[in-house]
């Protein structure tokens, strides 16, 4: 079983900065990659950015350049660096684990919320 924890929403002004955290518990050597996802209201969950257990990483084009994905180094935490954030990037943002096995864990979402 693993446990996802994010934190570190919250209001920001349009061209600021936030950067949110996810920690994991549990079986977190069974982790092969941890993501970033994001629902905004009325639309569908989308991929913000992905780091896999070997540092790579993947990125949505709507924050490629913004946005940075990084692990702590416990490996049990991973970090989203937003810069220049805009009203679109408003959304719950959600961290994803997936094993190597293929389960999936999702945290409970911390709300982003970009206006002036």
């Amino acid at each position: 079983q693993v446990h996802l924890v994010e934190s570190g929403g919250g209001l920001v002004q349009p061209g600021g900065s936030l950067r949110l955290s996810c920690a994991a518990s549990g079986s977190i050597e069974s982790i092969y990659y941890m993501g970033w996802y994001r629902q905004a209201p009325g639309k569908q969950r989308e991929l913000v950015a992905t780091i896999t257990s070997g540092g790579s990483t993947n990125y949505a084009d709507s924050v490629n350049g913004r946005f940075t994905i990084s692990r702590g180094d416990a490996k049990n935490t991973v970090y989203l660096q937003m810069n220049s954030l805009k009203p679109e990037d408003t959304a719950v943002y959600y961290c994803k684990g997936v094993t190597g096995t293929g389960r999936v864990y999702w945290g409970q979402g911390t709300q982003v919320t970009v206006s002036s």
